[in-house]
């Protein structure tokens, strides 16, 4: 009996940690969310310029990202000890690295044109996507920053502060969208362009509130996250950049698997690609609650490790896995119970091309039902492994299941075997499955088992 009440502690722990996460998650989904659903009702073809500008915004985005997720499990470890100098230490360098890829990122992101002529996208939809990511490639900047301070908040066990930033957020970037995009309460039509304005302008007053959460609460000030900030550290920024970019390459090579989804889309038509962002969108809402579950595992296990408490580590992970799974069932309930009327609410209802986007966006919701438990388990195991700090294998485990098998496969799928898009989103399943086998396979492997409670670092 005390072993249960200990776990339903630990579940209540993950829970508590989790929603906060999860809503911020959805949150910040929701701008883009907001994006799709009023681009949808302003054109087809700014949808599709969108969903293609976003993919390729995205892949530079976790890439970068990979540095803050380093500095959530080192964080959580100094956390659990008491020792400040050293979350400090790799939170200012997780920032330095970040802001250091943002100016490596935006001259790619403004020369994107003709990358994407080079993967064989069409000519006015290239120019038009390269035209938003000119404003909106410069989100990297503020969105990057936000994560580093997202990490060390959630590591500290205080993500409720984030939560209402990035709800402020989504409610004004609702207000910007509606204003810029059609031309609203007073303000110029923009279309696209005012899409990307509005992103702009929400990541960055995100940050400001970010900014004052890690500095003006009175538990943060002995951290001095930002005193002497010029000043380098190259021993943690080292620490942080070796874990930090398998981290990156791993979440850029799923990433990569889903941005190689839409480039196939835009080869078979703009309907197509309309359909696949629609539909992707919904499966990314239900894939935010397992990704703030996922953090929360990293937090939960990195203080468990901190703490050389391996029962406590394997019980963290067990409640994250229930909870992830619960959810995951009733996210493939919806998406086969509902599917039209989940992909109406991003279509304008007086479109002629609504018919042909409901069509194609339900056969690719049944097949995203397939992979919502595999792509559930493959990220929960890599936020268990994060927090074991066990970062370079997970790597080549994603390489492998994403870019060997899983974009082969969608490409066979879609085009010589003539699937299409089914054939193309088929593909994510035969990849995220043979991810979530090797990953989980490999955290229950290193994980320490209670005997080994007590040795240091992490078992080999």
């Amino acid at each position: 009996m005390v072993q249960d009440r200990t776990f339903r502690a630990e579940l209540r722990a993950t829970l508590g940690l989790g929603l906060p996460l999860i809503g911020s998650n959805l949150a910040t989904m929701a701008l883009g969310i907001t994006d799709t659903v009023m681009l949808g009702w302003y054109s087809v073809p700014a949808l599709a310029a969108s969903t293609l500008g976003f993919s390729f915004y995205f892949l530079l985005f976790i890439l970068g990202k990979g540095f803050a997720m380093a500095v959530m499990p080192m964080v959580a470890e100094a956390a659990s000890s008491g020792d400040q100098t050293e979350a400090r230490r790799a939170t200012r360098m997780g920032l330095w690295l970040s802001l250091a890829f943002a100016a490596v990122s935006i001259p790619v992101t403004w020369h994107s044109g003709a990358i994407l002529l080079a993967l064989g996208q069409k000519p006015a939809l290239a120019m038009e996507t390269q035209a938003y990511l000119r404003v909106f490639g410069f989100v990297v900047v503020p969105a990057l920053i936000v994560q580093v301070l997202i990490a060390f908040l959630a590591a500290m066990e205080r993500a409720r502060m984030i939560l209402w930033a990035t709800m402020t957020g989504a409610v004004l970037n609702g207000i910007l969208d509606y204003g810029l995009i059609f031309g609203n309460f007073g303000l110029p039509e923009m279309g696209l362009q005012g899409a990307a304005i509005a992103s702009l302008s929400t990541q960055t007053l995100i940050l400001v509130f970010a900014v004052a959460f890690v500095t003006v609460p009175k538990e943060f000030r002995a951290y001095q996250l930002f005193v002497r900030f010029w000043r380098p550290d190259w021993q943690a920024l080292g620490q942080v950049f070796r874990l930090g970019l398998p981290i990156g390459i791993t979440s850029l090579a799923e990433g990569g698997l889903f941005s190689a989804t839409a480039i196939m889309m835009g080869w078979i038509g703009t309907v197509a690609l309309a359909a696949h962002g629609i539909a992707l969108q919904i499966a990314s809402i239900a894939f935010m609650v397992h990704v703030g579950l996922s953090t929360a595992a990293t937090v939960r296990t990195g203080r468990a490790q901190g703490r050389r408490d391996a029962a406590g580590l394997r019980q963290s992970a067990q409640a994250a896995l229930i909870l992830s799974a619960g959810f995951g069932l009733i996210s493939v309930a919806a998406m086969l119970a509902l599917p039209h009327q989940l992909l109406g609410l991003f279509i304008d209802p007086h479109s002629e091309l609504k018919p042909e986007i409901l069509a194609f966006g339900t056969r690719l919701l049944m097949v995203a039902a397939l992979f919502q438990l595999t792509d559930a388990a493959q990220v929960m195991a890599l936020g268990l492994l994060r927090g074991l700090r066990d970062t370079r294998v997970p790597m080549i485990q994603a390489a492998i299941s994403y870019w060997l098998v899983g974009i082969p496969a969608s490409y066979v799928l879609a085009f010589p075997l003539g699937l299409g898009g089914v054939g193309v989103w088929l593909g994510l399943v035969v990849g995220l499955s043979l991810a979530a086998a090797m990953m989980m396979t490999r955290f229950w492997r290193r994980a320490p088992r209670p005997a080994a409670e007590g040795v240091p670092g992490v078992p080999a």
